[in-house]
């Protein structure tokens, strides 16, 4: 009887697996770089040690052999990207860190020194990746220098033309119910104009598409120069300021009220900010903008309006959207692509479920979604009065906080009355 051979064998350098009766021996790649950085460590636990430094002249070599190893390591990421004395040089620190275990044989301190190294490496971690987090976020929202002065020069342009040449054509477009309407609320110029532009270019009937754009006083002649200047097509496009907007005020949106309060300023712009482990992306000033917050009141900015796409000034599209508005909603107001992980864009990330309210009214698994590219039935909303109730809730939001981290989590909250 043949001999037996285990299902699976871990060696220094090998593995060995038994498939379909055979034995394949797998060499792990790039093993001489492992056992190298394994040396580099393992010297570095005993420059740390009592018994270690107690002699000097050992400890002198030591850190010469480790400064030639890790000369000899360099950049390399294979083994045969090591020069050829690589050997040597290894060979020599080994022999030291055998001389050295003959000078420590005490394992428990060993394995303090281990543990110190791996809570300073986990903590390191942890700071490189917030640090990754703000530079990602800052790189993203930064722009070029040359752009800079962008917005400067297209609101020159713009107060130079002729009132009649201020005005895009088709307006006429702007109410009519047979068209693909689209909801897009931006103070970014230039991501604006990237999901206009992908917008119309996949569309298999630019004509019959309308952009309704909301921006801020500030870039709204920039905003409208821009699309001037560059028109989608034969889409219409249609660009509006919010300061018109006279009867959105905090009298009507509660809001406004919380937007404007201390506590939210404090919590955006406050001096300790910078020291909580809070979510960057929460933390951003942007929620702070109405901007951010009109999607809640598409039936009021569009009231002639039944159905509308919304669409996030951070996207791309790719393909016809068209087919949307044949979605049957089924009574529904939000139609949206679903989110959610294992633990992500889930209820409990965004909402205080210590509050009886929130726990009495709403499971801690349900999936929330994004806002990306959404689907109104601005009908049906008005129907179900959901404005009213999303007020009703941000008042209570007002006098007891039940969200984790301020009024962006009214967002995810808003989208489960879309979706009931």
């Amino acid at each position: 009887m043949p001999k037996q051979t285990p299902a699976k064998v871990v060696a220094e350098n090998s593995q060995s697996a038994r498939t379909d009766g055979k034995t394949k021996t797998t060499v792990l790649p790039d093993m001489r770089i492992r056992n190298i950085k394994d040396q580099l460590i393992k010297a570095k636990v005993y420059l740390g040690l009592g018994s270690i430094r107690a002699s000097s002249q050992y400890l002198k070599d030591l850190r010469q052999r480790i400064r030639e190893v890790q000369k000899v390591l360099g950049d390399a990421s294979k083994d045969s990207d090591l020069p050829k004395n690589a050997h040597e040089k290894v060979k020599a620190l080994e022999q030291m860190l055998i001389k050295g275990k003959q000078m420590q044989d005490d394992c428990s301190i060993i394995v303090k020194k281990l543990r110190a190294m791996l809570h300073s490496a986990e903590e390191q971690l942890h700071a490189h990746k917030k640090q990754t987090v703000f530079l990602t976020q800052l790189a993203a929202k930064t722009l070029p220098k040359g752009l800079h002065c962008l917005p400067l020069r297209l609101a020159n342009e713009y107060f130079s033309l002729d009132p009649v040449r201020q005005q895009f054509p088709n307006q006429q477009n702007l109410i009519n119910p047979k068209l693909y309407h689209y909801a897009l609320f931006s103070d970014n110029i230039l991501a604006t104009a990237v999901v206009v532009n992908s917008t119309v270019l996949n569309a298999k009937h630019p004509s019959d598409h309308v952009i309704h754009i909301v921006t801020d006083k500030l870039n709204y002649a920039p905003m409208r120069m821009w699309f001037l200047s560059n028109p989608p097509g034969k889409a219409t496009i249609e660009v509006q300021n919010i300061e018109e907007f006279t009867w959105l005020n905090d009298s009507y949106s509660p809001v406004l009220k919380h937007l404007g309060s201390q506590s939210m300023i404090d919590y955006y712009f406050g001096t300790n900010r910078a020291n909580s482990d809070s979510n960057l992306k929460y933390r951003n000033p942007k929620y702070l903008s109405i901007l951010n917050h009109l999607r809640f009141y598409l039936p009021e900015i569009y009231p002639k309006l039944d159905k509308m796409v919304f669409l996030d000034d951070d996207i791309v599209v790719k393909k016809d959207l068209a087919g949307l508005w044949s979605i049957n909603m089924k009574g529904k107001v939000n139609g949206a692509v679903e989110t959610c992980g294992e633990s992500f864009h889930r209820y409990d990330r965004y909402l205080n479920f210590s509050n009886p309210i929130i726990t009495k009214s709403f499971d801690p698994h349900a999936c929330v979604w994004a806002f990306g590219m959404n689907v109104f039935d601005l009908a049906e909303w008005r129907r179900q009065n959901i404005t009213e109730i999303y007020h009703s809730w941000q008042k209570l939001v007002r006098f007891s906080h039940p969200f984790h981290s301020g009024l962006f989590m009214s967002v995810h909250f808003f989208n489960m009355f879309m979706k009931k």
